[in-house]
């Protein structure tokens, strides 16, 4: 009857299967991902470009109210003040379509960062299907492992894939 009972143990314990758990450090895999690196210095490289040329617009527009204040002291009051108020509105125009290409910017640099996050949560899916994890957790900054041994640590398996993928 002992026997039985161990034997009935073991085929139970033989029986459970223990989960494949990992972890992925999300601000390392990031910081070290080719694309995310190149999309960066792009994206930096069109805000600079754009800085330039707000800073040449401005110097311009300020050129022009310089030049204007000199000339405004010839003009008669009425005048001058419906040139200060033309100038007023293009400063004002000048500000605007700067501030929508700013965010224009912005709004295509989140779209492309937001296609990688996606990718990159598809790799890391298709990485614990095809390797038996039941669960892959992210680290890193404001994630959800406190700790993890080194031997669960997936990160850099997980970004040479993703940078082996995107030399392709």
């Amino acid at each position: 009857m002992k026997n039985v009972i161990v034997l009935l143990a073991f085929v139970l314990l033989a029986s459970c299967q223990q989960e494949k758990i990992g972890y992925v450090d999300n601000v390392k895999l990031m910081d070290e991902y080719q694309q995310k690196i190149d999309v960066e210095a792009k994206f930096k490289e069109r805000a600079d470009v754009l800085a330039k040329r707000r800073d040449s617009i401005s110097q311009a527009f300020q050129m022009e109210a310089q030049a204007f204040q000199t000339k405004a002291q010839s003009m008669s009051q009425s005048k001058a003040q419906e040139e200060y108020a033309a100038m007023q509105q293009k400063g004002q125009m000048i500000g605007q379509q700067l501030q929508q290409q700013d965010q224009q910017l912005q709004i295509e640099g989140q779209t492309e960062m937001d296609s990688i996050v996606s990718s990159v949560k598809k790799e890391i899916k298709a990485y614990g299907k095809a390797n038996g994890y039941s669960y892959i957790l992210g680290g890193g900054d404001g994630g959800s492992v406190l700790y993890g041994t080194e031997a669960n640590d997936l990160t850099d398996e997980i970004v040479k894939i993703l940078n082996d993928k995107y030399k392709k």
